[in-house]
């Protein structure tokens, strides 16, 4: 099953939250950067950093040094983390992005999607508020197409500030919303952090309006379109009930950024509900791909998503 986040979200340089816990500073102290290139420059937590051209031949694995550590909670699979950051090409002198100019961290699911591979290792098991910096080798990063401004098979250097973190619930976990719609998908109410299941009706026409309803109501704050959002969804082709793409499959979340969300019924169907809740979401052809074929999706499709918004930024 290909993954199509990238057809509902602006891609960002890292492919992309939550409420997020204490913010932890760790020492000022540096530790040895075991042959990284040099930081010439901001070296503190908080601090923009600069970097030197890396030296030599770049770790063919992942390595990641831990500069000055945090006294956070430790990262673990389902967390959602900020983090600031300063990336740069191992035989370049100067960065490719940063978010400290930006002045907003970045938000990563840990063991989630939205990242490069090597994010998600580097990150995983380290605490919160730590300043780590990591080499990337190419197939844990962008491999051979490159990305943007990256070459291909480049080797990545990133300078990390795990700035927050917080555990996302597995589950929506909302109030039971009678379903009586016939015409309308059935979505099941279980909140075991599984797949809920999706029943169709049979020799029904889609509905032509979008249709946005509660499964499940949660108790949270009310989406807006400046939200970002960590979510698990099913997505399904109204024609056949043929499953297009799960979070569950691969046994992961995703962020939205629902100001960068491309397909306008999903974002239009996401904004106003509550986070907590498990939302049935059915896009018809003119607010979802219309008339272009989309990898898997045939052209003037009706689409269906079952979503568990679990946790907002």
């Amino acid at each position: 099953m290909r993954r199509l986040t990238g057809l509902l979200v602006v891609p960002l340089l890292l492919l992309s939250t939550a409420a997020c816990g204490s913010e932890d500073k760790g020492s000022d102290s540096i530790s040895s950067q075991g042959g990284l290139p040099a930081m010439t420059a901001g070296a503190k937590f908080g601090e923009k950093p600069t970097l030197a051209k890396g030296e030599g031949n770049p770790p063919k694995e992942l390595k990641v040094e831990v500069i000055s550590e945090g006294k956070g909670a430790v990262l673990k699979k389902g967390d959602q983390a900020k983090v600031n950051y300063l990336g740069q090409e191992w035989d370049e002198d100067k960065p490719f992005d940063n978010s400290f100019d930006r002045g907003q961290p970045f938000d990563v699911a840990i063991g989630g999607g939205g990242v490069i591979e090597g994010w998600q290792k580097a990150l995983d098991g380290q605490k919160v508020g730590s300043r780590l910096e990591v080499s990337i080798p190419p197939n844990l990063g962008y491999g051979a197409q490159g990305q943007g401004d990256i070459k291909a098979n480049a080797t990545l250097v990133f300078v990390m500030d795990i700035v927050k973190g917080a555990s996302v619930p597995v589950s929506a976990k909302g109030a039971e919303v009678a379903q009586g719609d016939a015409a309308l998908p059935k979505v099941g109410t279980n909140a075991d952090g599984k797949a809920p299941s999706v029943t169709f009706p049979k020799s029904v026409a889609p509905p032509k309006k979008l249709v946005s309803n509660y499964v499940l109501e949660g108790t949270g704050p009310a989406l807006t379109a400046k939200d970002s959002v960590v979510l698990k969804y099913e997505a399904y082709l109204w024609a056949g009930g043929k499953q297009f793409d799960s979070t569950y499959k691969m046994n992961t979340t995703q962020t939205f950024a629902l100001g960068q969300v491309t397909l306008k019924g999903l974002k239009d169907g996401i904004v106003g509900k509550k986070v907590g809740s498990r939302v049935l979401v059915v896009i018809p052809p003119d607010q979802g791909f219309g008339a272009k074929e989309q990898q898997s999706i045939p052209k003037n499709s009706t689409l269906v998503f079952v979503l568990d918004l679990l946790a907002k930024a």
